[in-house]
């Protein structure tokens, strides 16, 4: 299987880095998911065409998580809760 490259935005690095530890641990089990099998979120339409949103818990909290893939590279959007979580991935 050929090696998949993570790559990250800076808003995704700017809400990683705000996380508690046990909630950076969710989102790195979130995006091992991803790798694993891209197609796990869901395909949103529109503006936000290509882009995937993975929902998954985190510490007793909704967290999404967005994405774009292709079959050698994942690029990781951003993280958080679903509060204005769309209308910052519009940015």
């Amino acid at each position: 299987m050929p090696e998949i490259r993570v790559r990250q935005t800076n808003g995704f690095l700017r809400a990683y880095k705000k996380l508690n530890n046990n909630q950076k641990d969710a989102v790195d089990q979130a995006v091992a998911d991803i790798v694993r099998d891209p197609a796990i979120g869901e395909a949103k339409k529109g503006d936000l065409s290509g882009v995937y949103v993975y929902k998954f818990a985190c510490v007793k909290q909704l967290f999404l998580l967005a994405y774009e893939y292709h079959p050698a590279s994942r690029l990781l959007l951003l993280v958080g809760t679903h509060e204005n979580f769309y209308r910052n991935l519009k940015r």
